[in-house]
């Protein structure tokens, strides 16, 4: 029964062209670690070095999302060591584009902010979010931003077709976030 379930769970992600699969913990040398098996994946099919760099970029831009804002975590957050924050990574092809996905949890109350800034993203075209980016970058960051809005940003301009993000509450201080942008 065990295989069979996870055999199965296997060829559904075979079927729906999943690159790569993660979640648990995730930390610098899972990143690294997923971050080169893309690369050598991407080098592998000779897919175009530049869209290999941009959804490279989104990759990692999503993967620290979850480092720095998840708030599914574990241990202090005190140096030498991090609180360890827990995510899904997910990279694959649907209808001939490659798609980074990453979803964790999030505080409910960063929900409405965090969607607007995601809908104000979503509606830009490449020439307005190029301006968008280059104001951020002037403006003083926000107190609890570790750099997330020029994340998002980033994400935007390098996705080919507008982000996709949605929340699921999951109880009254915590919602599941999805952002997936295709490239």
């Amino acid at each position: 029964m065990l295989a069979r379930e996870i055999y199965d769970f296997r060829s559904q992600l075979q079927e729906q062209r999943v690159l790569i699969a993660y979640s648990g913990y995730v930390s610098d040398g899972i990143v690294y670690a997923l971050g080169d098996a893309l690369k050598q994946k991407l080098a592998m099919d000779e897919t175009d070095r530049s869209l290999t760099r941009r959804v490279f970029s989104v990759f990692v831009e999503q993967v620290q999302n979850i480092i720095r804002y998840s708030d599914e975590s574990e241990g202090a957050g005190t140096p030498p060591a991090p609180a360890l924050r827990s995510g899904v990574v997910t990279v694959g092809i649907e209808d001939g584009r490659f798609f980074v996905l990453c979803a964790n949890i999030v505080d409910s109350a960063k929900v409405p902010r965090l969607r607007e800034r995601l809908e104000t993203l979503a509606e830009m075209d490449q020439d307005a979010l190029r301006t968008y980016y280059r104001q951020k970058l002037r403006d003083e960051s926000e107190a609890e931003s570790q750099g997330g809005t020029i994340g998002l940003i980033e994400i935007a301009r390098r996705a080919s077709a507008p982000i996709q993000f949605d929340f699921l509450e999951v109880d009254a201080r915590s919602s599941f976030f999805c952002l997936k942008a295709f490239i």
